[in-house]
């Protein structure tokens, strides 16, 4: 809901006062009067005032003077300046100084007088309500800034974890690769999904393969039967030939609580004994 408007009106006469504020009788306006500028600042500093009128032509504070207070201290106040049409060179003043939104000469007429003062009014509020949409956008812009920010952090944060992630990969193929055992390793599906150097090495038939095909592609028919006897939790061992070399070989089920199942298979030309 749009603020009341009140309008104070700065004369040195009575009489000029008197007939602004009767001219204001049937408007939707609070009128306020000072007969001097002291006057007018003491009533802006206590009340809020949307339109100032005020006499160029008054004693202790001219028209100047006060002008340039108002503007100064109320920048918002929509200010117009009564005068005389001899006082118009030292209006400019005013208007240069205290920022005057129009001048009306005196004696005035009063349907000018009130459209100029609904045009004011009319004016208070668009660059009220601008202002209020500039401060709304700087907000908006500040918590996108902020956000940028954060989100900035998060993919930074985030990058440095997967290049972490991607060396300790590259270890733990490292690793794999210099273990003094063959490892191949299955999917839930029996599919290849990792294998060391020395496995390649052992077993020529991983020399030919490639990663995504199926354990019968890739393992003979006896190695294959051991892999489907792997169950969760218990390990299973076999001596198993392979090109007329006995292998010890053991099979494991993973099955991580990341998702990560499947059947590991370790094999080496050590001695081991046969599970039941």
């Amino acid at each position: 809901m749009r603020e009341n408007v009140t309008i104070l009106c700065v004369d040195n006469e009575a009489s000029v006062l008197k007939s602004l504020r009767r001219l204001f009788l049937d408007e939707d306006y609070e009128i306020f009067t000072a007969e001097s500028g002291r006057e007018a600042l003491v009533i802006m500093e206590q009340q809020s005032v949307q339109v100032v009128i005020a006499d160029y032509r008054m004693v202790e504070m001219d028209g100047v003077a006060f002008f340039k207070q108002v503007h100064e201290r109320w920048p918002e106040t929509i200010r117009i300046v009564l005068s005389g049409y001899a006082d118009i060179a030292a209006v400019v003043a005013a208007i240069n100084e205290g920022q005057i939104y129009r001048f009306i000469a005196k004696p005035w007429k009063d349907e000018e007088i009130k459209m100029t003062i609904a045009k004011a009014v009319e004016r208070y509020f668009l660059v009220k309500a601008n202002r209020e949409l500039n401060e709304e956008l700087r907000q908006a812009n500040a918590e996108l800034v902020r956000f940028a920010r954060q989100l900035e952090e998060k993919v930074e944060a985030r990058s440095e974890e997967l290049l972490f992630q991607n060396k300790a990969l590259r270890h733990s193929q490292t690793i794999l690769n210099t273990l003094p055992v063959g490892v191949v390793g299955f999917d839930r599906e029996g599919t290849l999904v990792q294998r060391n150097r020395l496995a390649e090495k052992m077993m020529w038939v991983f020399r030919h393969s490639h990663l995504g095909e199926t354990a019968a592609q890739v393992l003979p028919t006896e190695w294959v039967a051991l892999l489907q006897e792997v169950q969760p939790g218990q390990e299973v061992s076999r001596v198993m030939a392979l090109a007329g070399q006995k292998l010890c070989v053991r099979g494991a089920m993973m099955n991580e609580p990341d998702g990560q199942v499947g059947t590991v298979l370790v094999f080496c030309g050590e001695h081991c004994e046969e599970e039941s």
